[in-house]
């Protein structure tokens, strides 16, 4: 069953990253792939619960892909998708006002 999207597609992309350990996933996943101790170590101030209810979710949009090997202990280790990379261009304009932002009001 496929979720009902927002009409507004400004809406949509804020669905999908809805807080901000969504975006700063997502920024990190932009370098390559990387497990779930990567991710929990760069994201920052992150619970395991949330950072994996996130994940989860993201991996439900089809943002991220995520793939566990057979090993003692498991390995999982999480990719972005081509939809998932298609948000760098979000991104980077987050980042170009951020760094503006912060030189006006420094």
């Amino acid at each position: 069953m496929k979720k009902e999207l927002p009409v507004c597609p400004v809406e949509t992309t804020l669905m999908l990253i809805s807080n901000r350990w969504k975006v700063l996933i997502i920024r990190d996943l932009l370098d390559g792939t990387k497990r779930f101790g990567e991710l929990k170590r760069s994201v920052g101030n992150i619970s395991q619960k949330v950072l994996t209810a996130n994940l989860r979710t993201m991996e439900e949009s089809g943002l991220l892909t995520r793939k566990v090997y057979p090993e003692v202990p498991p390995r999982v280790e999480y990719t972005l998708t081509e939809t998932g990379y298609s948000l760098k261009p979000i991104l980077d304009a987050m980042d170009a006002w951020g760094t503006r932002y912060k030189q006006k009001n420094s």
